[in-house]
């Protein structure tokens, strides 16, 4: 059952998009550290793309730390010969097309959970849920403020999402081919998604989100008493094993696109540098936090503030903060893979070195996935008009900082801090809301 006015819906987000490339003039949103970072900027790939045609690498100096593929694909819009001012429509129209579709999968998304989950509730005996989650994501994702303004500000944060988007529903699909091109193209692009790999096995191997197995097995032991046999015992839980067929052609899928993705980069890059200078420029660039330049995270005012006898201990602690938190949250939420994959995007979005708003805009699209399950959620009046005053109050302090001289580093940073406190208290609300609507899935089959 779709939402009423949905397509409608989508007709306007996407013609608003259109409406602000094509008619909205200059609206200086590339330079909006907000919007644009050293891996996400356009004009540093534009950059890049003029030093590649000039027979010197794309990494020289310190402009651009991106992908060598889309300097193949997005640097011939960028030229010179296509006009600056055009330069800037025409990616941003691909982005448009690109947001659109990455709101598209994630509707097929939820229409492929709320399958499994009616699956599930009928297994238990409940009621099904009547849910447009699917529908409430994809609306989400295209109206959001900050998904806008990255399509319409010219940087690459809408390919990355999609990136992300196919790979959670190639797993939901269990189509292990599309999952293996979305995680190795995200990690590509983005370092970080190569955490993602967590809820991606356990979507190929357990299926999309279900009841945790405890609940399982308090109905086989409530059926039980009424003479079941133990060979049905068994079979009642088969919904929980896992295939590991699925998770090995995986792999193997990973290992054809990972050789795939590493030949074109070293033939674009044949001449004028290679795969050594690529993983040093853009992996340990990502890694090493060498850009101090202000954003919408806390690392930049860190680093540029402690002792540099310190920053390699501080880069090592804040690298592995990321990774202290995937095996216990895996544990906990193995049942809820794709409900884990959003709980990492926002992990991600939070502590990465150079966040930006589309990451922002991606987790939040993937939010409304759990509209059922979260429908609970504390706290959510605070974080609706928390993130709308951070959204508000960046840029004018930033003003105050650059521009008008009135402010300090402090002002902008202050934002920053407040944003990342807002997405703390997300994912901590997030997590306790769906461990209490799992609690209440196992009272219900024991009442």
């Amino acid at each position: 059952m779709a939402i009423r006015y949905y397509w409608p819906m989508v007709a306007a987000a996407v013609g608003f998009r259109l409406v602000l490339v094509l008619f909205g003039g200059d609206l200086h949103l590339a330079s909006r550290p907000e919007v644009s970072t050293p891996l996400t900027s356009l004009r540093r790939l534009a950059e890049g793309y003029w030093l590649k045609q000039a027979s010197m690498s794309p990494y020289s100096g310190s402009m651009y730390h991106g992908s060598p593929l889309l300097l193949s694909v997005l640097g011939p819009l960028t030229s010179n010969r296509s006009g600056s001012k055009h330069a800037h429509v025409y990616c941003s129209l691909i982005f448009v097309a690109v947001d659109f579709l990455a709101a598209m999968l994630i509707r097929s998304t939820g229409r492929k959970l709320q399958m499994s989950r009616n699956r599930s509730l009928k297994s238990l005996d409940l009621t099904k849920a009547v849910n447009n989650s699917g529908d409430i994501a994809s609306l989400i994702y295209l109206w959001n403020p900050w998904a806008i303004v990255t399509c319409v500000g010219s940087c690459t944060s809408p390919i990355e999402n999609l990136m992300v988007v196919i790979m959670v529903y190639g797993a939901c699909s269990c189509l292990a081919p599309l999952a293996a091109f979305g995680y190795v193209m995200a990690t590509h692009l983005s370092l970080y998604p190569a955490i993602l790999i967590v809820p991606v096995i356990l979507l190929l191997g357990y299926g999309p989100d279900a009841p945790p197995t405890k609940v399982f097995l308090v109905k086989s032991s409530s059926d039980s008493k009424s003479d079941m046999s133990e060979y049905d015992k068994r079979t009642s839980l088969k919904v929980q094993r896992f295939s590991w067929m699925t998770v090995l052609h995986f792999i193997f899928w990973l290992i054809i696109w990972s050789c795939y993705v590493l030949l074109l980069s070293s033939m674009i890059l044949k001449k004028v540098g290679g795969l050594n200078e690529m993983f040093e420029k853009t992996y340990g660039f990502i890694l090493t936090v060498k850009d101090l330049s202000p954003n919408i995270g806390v690392l930049w005012y860190f680093f540029a503030e402690v002792f540099d006898f310190f920053r390699s201990f501080f880069l090592i602690v804040f690298n592995m903060n990321i990774l202290f938190m995937v095996l216990p949250l895996a544990i906990r939420l193995k049942h809820r893979p794709c409900f884990l994959a959003f709980v990492y995007t926002a992990i991600v979005a939070m502590l990465k070195s150079y966040p930006s708003a589309g990451d922002s805009a991606l987790y939040l699209g993937l939010l409304g996935l759990f509209a059922n399950e979260l429908a609970e959620m504390q706290f959510t009046f605070f974080l609706f008009f928390g993130y709308i005053g951070v959204s508000l109050l960046s840029p004018v302090m930033h003003n105050l900082w650059i521009w008008r001289g009135t402010g300090n580093a402090n002002f902008y940073f202050a934002t920053g801090l407040a944003y990342t406190c807002l997405q703390t208290v997300l994912v901590v609300e997030s997590v306790g809301s769906m461990i209490k609507h799992d609690r209440k899935l196992r009272l219900l089959v024991t009442s």
